[in-house]
C-alpha cells in the first residue's frame, strides 16, 4: 500500500515538518520505496517534484525539504508499487486541467477488475490510481460542463468514490486549490493545529518543532495521512467511509458513506 499526504491551511504554509517525516517512511522507516510525489498550491499555479525512486534517497526530495515552499493546499504521496511498473509516468500526485484549474490526485490502495469506460481525460500511465482520477473527472465533466460549488459536487464525488471502493481499497485526496476532499477506505488521520501552539515530534525521524515558535495566533493548519507522523500529538482517525472537505484549514463538511 502506498502512503498520503495533505494540507489545507489558513495562511501559505511550508510542510516541511510533515514532508520530512512521510520521506522516512520511502524506503527507510517504511516499505514505500516505489517513487514519490508533492504538489503545492500557489494562487492558480501548481508546483508539482516527482521521482520514481525512494524518497529516502532522492536527491530531488532532499532539494524539496530544503526549498521551503508556503501553500495552502498541498497534497503528497509515497508509492510502494502494486499496479503498474516504477515509472516516473505512475508516480502519485496525478494532474489534470478541468474548468480552468489544475485538479490533483492521489490515491492508496489498489482495485480490482476495474475497467472504466474511456472518455475525455486517459491515463498517461497504467495504475488503476490515474485511470480512477481520470474516469472521475470525466463523471463531472459530464456532468457538470461549468464550474461549480464544492458543496454542489459532494454527491457526485460521494457516488463515485463508493464505487470504487466496491472494487477494493481507495483512499484518496482531491482538490482543485481552493478546497481539499478526503476519502478514506481503510486508513486516513487528521489532525488540527490552532493556537495555543505546542512543540511536536516526529515518528520517523529526529525532529522536533515548537509551532508556536513558527506560527501566529490566527494560524489554522490540518494535515491528513494515512498514519499518524507524530508521536507527541492526538490524531483524529478517520471511519471506514468517512469523508471531509476542507476549506482554509477547517473542515466545512464531513460525513461517511455507509
Amino acid at each position: 500500500m502506498c502512503e498520503l499526504l495533505g494540507m489545507s491551511a489558513n495562511v501559505p504554509t511550508d510542510i516541511h515538518f510533515s514532508f520530512t517525516g512521510l520521506m522516512q517512511r520511502g524506503g527507510r522507516t517504511g516499505p514505500h520505496k516505489d517513487g514519490w510525489g508533492i504538489a503545492f498550491y500557489e494562487g492558480r499555479g501548481l508546483r508539482l517534484f516527482q521521482d520514481p525512486v525512494a524518497s529516502c534517497e532522492s536527491e530531488v526530495a532532499k532539494m524539496v525539504q530544503c526549498y521551503l515552499i508556503k501553500s495552502h493546499v498541498v497534497i503528497g504521496h509515497i508509492r510502494h508499487a502494486n499496479v503498474g511498473k516504477v515509472a516516473l509516468v505512475n508516480t502519485h500526485p496525478f494532474v489534470r486541467e478541468l474548468w480552468g484549474q489544475h485538479w490533483c490526485f492521489a490515491h492508496n490502495g489498489q482495485l480490482g477488475d476495474f475497467a472504466p469506460v474511456r472518455g475525455f481525460y486517459q491515463p498517461v500511465g497504467d495504475t488503476d490510481s490515474e485511470a480512477a482520477f481520470c474516469d472521475l473527472l470525466n463523471r463531472i465533466r459530464g456532468d457538470f460542463p461549468e464550474r461549480v460549488a464544492a458543496e454542489d459536487l459532494i454527491p457526485h464525488l460521494l457516488d463515485a468514490c463508493a464505487g470504487y471502493r466496491a472494487k477494493g481499497v481507495f483512499n484518496c485526496l482531491l482538490s482543485n486549490g481552493e478546497w481539499l476532499f478526503s476519502f478514506c477506505s481503510t486508513k486516513l488521520a487528521q489532525i488540527t493545529r490552532r493556537a495555543p501552539f505546542g512543540p511536536a515530534q516526529l515518528k520517523d525521524a529526529e525532529l522536533t518543532v515548537d509551532f508556536e515558535a513558527e506560527t501566529t495566533p490566527n494560524d489554522v493548519v490540518t494535515v491528513l495521512a494515512t498514519e499518524p507522523l507524530t508521536d507527541n500529538e492526538q490524531w483524529d482517525v478517520h471511519r471506514s467511509g468517512e469523508w471531509t472537505l476542507w476549506r482554509l484549514g477547517e473542515c466545512v463538511a464531513r460525513g461517511q458513506v455507509a
